[in-house]
């Protein structure tokens, strides 16, 4: 399989200092369904499933895999929603050797397409009710690709256990013994982050990925008693990795899956299933303080992570009031590094920052534009390396070029500042700017200041082009109070001390923001709303 290896020296440092210790990353479940196999995995709507329900599943469809002829080399196409089966299913081709891509469930057919024409799966696992599976008309289309058809694996949403358990229970003529994957190849591929173009595929290798989620795990002071509320896609890196539903499970906790972020639906489960922690994006957080009845209302809920993209300030300290838990926020990307603020960190850097790298071997660099070095408390590019960051896109040598320099640091696009203790502050993107007449204004730092007015719930700031000035700024806004107005919010950001330029140009009021697969503010359909006004 086409994917770049560490280099043969960090490799072997990383296994000296104990970040890698090559077991596959089944053993996530394996090892708590050996310790415990009757405590609750998954509560998925009214079932309950166990460890050792879970392990069993698992185990069975990687049989059912080996038996097909699949096995490591192999790769498979995922696109299932938010269902105890999504778990079913990955550990059984991790038990099998079989190397996924988990698409999103709000991908459709250009992504999947661009995913396939990548791995080139032998295997395609969807639900029967996804608009690309009801018909077989996308299976028809990739059939023409010229490959070997695949193995077609449909499932039922709303009846999946069922489904599944039909699969399972066919007989093979003779016993078969699933084959993981070596654990320095690798065991699944992540998708790309950002807000345009087709997401590029990331290998994870098991050393790296279960190093990263042990490493969560302690951080986050997950431990049997942990209930986890799943409530973004369960296949995004956050919620699968950070520590996500793999850290649950090594620490033996319990997942609680609930079908998107949506408070009321959300604070049911929490009250029902005495939930502990949850993980959000920012623009859902904002929903949840927005329909909070009270810091009383969810006793159980201990701690919200907050991730995905840059969180305003403004925002992060009403969580504490307003959910009446702690607040975590959590920087980390699909390509690797993970930054936590720490359980014990004072409330003011919990607040202000992103926190710091899981890693002592996470090696960080903040660079100028001629990539120089810059002092801490100045803005940089974020460039890094280490036992959890990949070194390459799969197939995508030519981008790989630009994005790694010769050191074999990744630089993954994000403006960042260092204080002295090592803790980074997301400023920006370095493609997230508007040129304002050669005055460079950063989208993110004047959508934390509009979230600093009381009445505004999610801010979007994009750049329009402009034949003068090259480009000037529309600011895009929710709010809860329908008499705000573009003049009082400017003044709201001259209150506050900004440079005129910085000010929007424009704005512009919306019922709510588009957005993005993963939860991120969709500057695209932003750009394309403008252009049609």
């Amino acid at each position: 399989m086409e994917f770049t290896p560490w280099p043969a020296a960090r490799a072997a440092h990383y296994r000296a200092q104990g970040y890698w210790i090559d077991q596959p990353l089944t053993a996530v479940l394996s090892d708590t369904a050996q310790r415990a196999p009757h405590a609750d995995a998954l509560i998925c709507g009214e079932r309950r499933i166990s460890y050792h329900q879970l392990q069993q599943a698992a185990t069975r469809l990687a049989q059912w895999l080996t038996a097909e002829g699949l096995g490591p080399g192999d790769t498979a196409l995922v696109q299932l929603p938010n269902v105890a089966e999504f778990y079913m299913v990955l550990f059984g081709l991790l038990q099998a050797g079989v190397a996924p891509v988990n698409a999103l469930y709000s991908h459709r057919a250009f992504e999947l397409n661009a995913f396939a024409d990548q791995i080139r799966p032998r295997l395609i696992i969807g639900d029967r009710h996804h608009e690309l599976f009801r018909t077989d008309d996308f299976l028809r289309a990739r059939a023409r690709q010229g490959e070997p058809a695949p193995c077609v694996l449909l499932l039922d949403a709303a009846d999946a256990h069922h489904d599944l358990q039909r699969v399972l229970q066919q007989d093979h003529p003779a016993p078969v013994t699933p084959q993981p994957t070596a654990p320095d190849q690798v065991a699944l591929f992540q998708l790309s982050g950002g807000s345009t173009g087709t997401p590029k595929l990331i290998p994870r290798t098991h050393n790296d990925y279960h190093y990263s989620v042990r490493a969560s795990a302690d951080i986050c002071r997950l431990g049997p008693d942990t209930r986890y509320l799943c409530a973004l896609p369960a296949p995004h890196n956050y919620s699968l990795s950070s520590p996500g539903a793999l850290g649950v499970f090594h620490a033996g906790g319990c997942v609680v899956l609930a079908a998107n972020p949506e408070p009321q639906r959300c604070f049911a489960l929490i009250q029902r299933h005495r939930v502990t922690m949850a993980a959000l994006v920012p623009s859902a957080v904002a929903l949840w303080l927005d329909a909070a009845p009270s810091a009383q209302s969810l006793p159980s809920l201990q701690l919200l992570q907050v991730g995905g993209a840059s969180f305003a300030e403004a925002l992060a300290r009403q969580v504490p009031e307003r959910l009446g838990c702690r607040l975590q926020q959590v920087f980390g990307m699909a390509e690797g590094l993970v930054n936590y603020t720490r359980l014990d960190d004072p409330d003011e850097l919990v607040f202000r920052s992103q926190g710091r790298p899981i890693s002592a071997a996470d090696e960080v660099r903040v660079l100028s534009a001629d990539g120089e070095p810059v002092a801490d408390g100045e803005a940089g590019l974020l460039a890094t390396r280490g036992p959890y960051t990949f070194c390459g896109y799969y197939r995508s040598p030519e981008h790989n070029r630009s994005v790694f320099d010769a050191d074999g640091f990744y630089f993954s696009g994000d403006l960042v500042v260092r204080d002295s203790d090592g803790n980074l502050r997301v400023v920006g993107r370095v493609k997230d700017q508007i040129n304002r007449g050669g005055e460079k204004v950063a989208s993110e730092e004047i959508e934390h200041l509009l979230l600093r007015h009381p009445d505004v719930l999610q801010a979007a700031l994009v750049a329009v082009p402009d034949p003068l000035l090259g480009e000037k700024s529309c600011a895009f806004i929710v709010s809860r109070n329908p008499r705000l107005s573009a003049p009082q919010l400017r003044r709201h950001l001259l209150q506050l001390g900004i440079a005129e330029y910085k000010l929007p140009d424009r704005i512009h009021r919306l019922d709510q923001l588009p957005l993005t697969a993963v939860g991120k503010p969709d500057k695209n359909r932003l750009r394309e709303q403008l252009a049609h006004c």
